[in-house]
């Protein structure tokens, strides 16, 4: 049954729309069926709705937001999701700093924030020809007024066992300032990896491909070191024939690689990382 909340009050809030979008993917190679019945139910365990909304709990504290409802939900046979509505305490204009980043524009009103959200689905699967398993969650944070979904990027990409990261970051409507002139933007950013950590830079390789007249920013990672064992469910590679090793090996890189570039490949194919 729905939740009715109190009405809330809005008044000279940012009207500028901020979401960052993720798609982060974990890749694994499991063998028999009682293999792949086990990852599927260590993914479960892993990302139930409860983990979930602890994740998305703490991604609303990282960006300094309340949360004002939540809503979430396991699914049969696998699979869950958390619906989170989040607001911003009152701010008020003045004194906010010109170099804040990102955050507010010099002067801007910028009071309550509310019609903002964050959510998580979970998509487990597996192929039972290749034994090639994968665990998809698709995350959006979606924010107005002086708080970023930007400030929670990092904590997202190490809080999930993110083999691939595709992000999408979007700046939509505009807002005025106190003289009456719209903005459509209220930071600086030319890539969403302005705001990635070191660490996480050394972690992927990535691509970018960015529409700035637009407000749209799209970054792609994938994890730079392959190491066969840490895909591996149930076994080890040192219990491998060199002829197996050999093949889980392209199976898995080829699967990283068509889903880093969202395309099937043909048998002439170049994987990540060579």
């Amino acid at each position: 049954m729905p939740t009715t909340l109190k009405k809330l009050r809005l008044h000279g809030f940012n009207n500028l729309t901020k979401t960052l979008s993720f798609n982060i993917y974990d890749v694994c190679y499991a063998d028999s069926d009682d293999q792949r019945q086990a990852y599927i139910a260590y993914i479960d365990e892993a990302y139930n709705a409860a983990r979930l909304t602890a994740i998305l709990t703490d991604v609303a504290e990282i960006i300094g937001a309340n949360i004002l409802n939540i809503a979430h939900q396991d699914y049969d046979p696998q699979g869950a999701s958390v619906t989170m509505l989040i607001s911003e305490e009152s701010l008020a204009a003045e004194g906010l700093s010109n170099n804040a980043t990102p955050g507010p524009l010099p002067d801007a009103v910028v009071a309550h924030l509310d019609k903002s959200h964050i959510t998580v689905h979970t998509y487990p699967e597996t192929n039972p020809q290749t034994g090639i398993s994968t665990f998809r969650a698709d995350i959006d944070v979606s924010t107005c007024g002086r708080i970023s979904p930007l400030k929670a990027l990092n904590y997202l990409i190490h809080a999930l066992e993110s083999d691939i990261v595709i992000m999408d970051y979007r700046v939509r409507g505009f807002t005025r300032d106190v003289s009456g002139r719209k903005h459509f933007i209220d930071h600086n950013i030319s890539s969403i990896q302005n705001y990635l950590s070191r660490n996480t830079k050394t972690r992927y390789q990535m691509v970018d491909v960015n529409v700035y007249q637009e407000n749209l920013f799209h970054t792609k990672m994938v994890i730079r070191d392959f190491r066969l064992d840490d895909y591996l469910f149930c076994i080890e590679g040192k219990d491998l024939s060199g002829q197996d090793h050999q093949r889980i090996q392209k199976l898995l890189r080829r699967e990283l690689t068509e889903i880093f570039y969202g395309r099937n490949l043909g048998r002439n194919l170049e994987f990540v990382g060579d």
